[in-house]
């Protein structure tokens, strides 16, 4: 087994990122995370060089190594078969960890009176990025209070959001 090298010359079209449709591959991936009894919490995916698709699972009481292992043995045999990104990525499986993202309903009716860290795709007069306890939360938008102003913010508009644990 001999080693090969790596070139990487800029330009090159195989190193570069290109979109990836993130709801597409939500939708894929839900069921059949669903069919063997874990949550689909959030991915990672991109596409080029350094191609990467990070899934993010949970399930009551906790998400274990051995969760994690069976998750990639069988969606990655799923993947193999589906097909859903352009050339070579590293799958990974993980569990949300402690500042765990937020990105549907029940995940933010879930985490009521935490504090959370929500950052935006647009600003909203004239600001991006919100910290402060998670007060309300519906089918379509939440209430943040920030420093006694409470803030109404539309899930649709929310690039990112996370639990924040300590200071």
């Amino acid at each position: 087994m001999g080693l090969e090298p790596i070139f990487l010359l800029f330009g090159d079209a195989s190193i570069v990122s290109q979109s990836v449709d993130k709801q597409a591959l939500i939708d894929l991936l839900e069921p059949p995370l669903q069919a063997l009894g874990f949550e689909l919490v959030d991915l990672d995916a991109r596409t080029g060089g350094r191609g990467l698709l990070r899934i993010y699972i949970d399930r009551e009481p906790a998400v274990t190594l051995a969760d994690c292992e069976l998750v990639s043995e069988q969606i990655g045999a799923f993947l193999d078969v589906e097909d859903p990104l352009p050339g070579h990525y590293v799958f990974e499986v993980s569990s949300p960890g402690i500042e765990r993202r937020l990105r549907t309903a029940a995940h933010f009716e879930r985490f009521l009176d935490d504090e959370i860290r929500v950052e935006l795709s647009k600003p909203r007069d004239g600001r991006r990025r919100f910290r402060g306890r998670l007060c309300d939360a519906g089918a379509g938008a939440i209430a943040v209070d920030v420093d006694g102003t409470v803030w109404r913010l539309s899930l649709a508009d929310i690039a990112d959001a996370r639990l924040v644990i300590g200071k």
